[in-house]
């Protein structure tokens, strides 16, 4: 039987190592991050991997840092025929690379050699991209550079966010992994190369990429709520405090919503109970869930009816 470690962090990677599980292949452990702090009361949470492997008593490895850790020889140790990994978080060192006889995978969540990195998802919908999807891949030293050995695309819709796509593609990807395990244990695998002249690149998430600048064209900044949502949102300022956003929508035709042509970008032009209309670089977008400082986020409608918000204000 073919001994795997299996290494994931957040929700995303639990439904293949869920999958690892219902097809019986023998876990020898689960790495993933330490246990951290979470909600205004920092309750020490674990990883969602952690959670799913508990229930399953399989070992848990949990490295602040990989690299350094006594991590590296539990793996030698253990002697794995293969590494899956999804979502882990941290780069693998080439000693943990060189462990398995069957190589060391990776379920990664684009459709490589496009975006590499640590926020693929969150950054495909920024980009305003229509399709995205699963790559495994065999792992290298480098940032997702390894050869490609399966993919599966997934179409983006209007409808989705960071949220919905991130469930979507945990599920593809595990499927994915259903489907390739088989032929790569069965040394019938070819896999293939990525282009580098088509490689691009997704660095983790900085506060910066949240802030909204009204100057940007409406459909740009739909897309950026869209990718930052449900985790972090976007933030623009009203009354120099922080004014979240976490949903919006665009006029069907830029020609009927064009706004105030001489209304700086930022600028309330309505409000009501169906959404808080802002001029932006080449239109409007209407605000239609928002978070005020100190406030828990809320549906337009009853930020509205405290009517603080007026016409006129620029937010920036």
């Amino acid at each position: 039987m073919t001994k795997i470690i299996f290494m994931g962090t957040p929700q995303f990677a639990v439904p293949s190592l869920q999958l690892l599980i219902d097809e019986g292949y023998e876990i020898a452990a689960v790495v993933t991050q330490p246990d951290r702090p979470v909600g205004r009361k920092r309750v020490l949470t674990p990883t969602p991997v952690k959670a799913l492997a508990l229930q399953h008593d399989i070992p848990v490895w949990q490295p602040e840092k990989l690299r350094t850790s006594t991590t590296v020889e539990d793996i030698k140790a253990a002697m794995p025929d293969l590494i899956v990994t999804a979502a882990y978080g941290q780069i693998l060192p080439k000693q943990v690379l060189d462990v398995p006889r069957l190589g060391c995978i990776n379920v990664h969540g684009s459709l490589l050699p496009a975006y590499r990195g640590g926020a693929p998802i969150q950054r495909s919908i920024m980009n305003g991209e229509q399709e995205t999807g699963v790559t495994i891949m065999y792992m290298a030293e480098g940032m997702d550079t390894g050869d490609m050995i399966s993919r599966a695309a997934l179409p983006i819709t209007d409808e989705d966010n960071a949220g919905t796509i991130f469930e979507k593609l945990s599920l593809v990807g595990a499927e994915l992994l259903k489907d390739t395990l088989p032929k790569l244990i069965a040394g019938d695998i070819q896999a293939e190369p990525q282009d580098e002249a088509l490689a691009t690149y997704s660095p983790n998430l900085k506060r910066e990429d949240e802030r909204i600048d009204w100057n940007r064209t409406s459909r740009e900044l739909f897309n950026q709520v869209r990718g930052l949502v449900p985790y972090s949102g976007a933030y623009t300022t009203w009354n120099d405090e922080v004014f979240k956003i976490w949903a919006m929508r665009v006029p069907e035709s830029s020609k009927t919503h064009a706004g105030t042509p001489d209304a700086e970008p930022g600028t309330v032009l309505a409000v009501s109970e169906t959404g808080i209309v802002v001029q932006t670089g080449d239109g409007t977008v209407t605000l239609t869930e928002v978070q005020p400082a100190g406030k828990k986020a809320m549906a337009v409608q009853d930020f509205a009816r405290g009517g603080k918000l007026t016409p006129g204000t620029v937010l920036l």
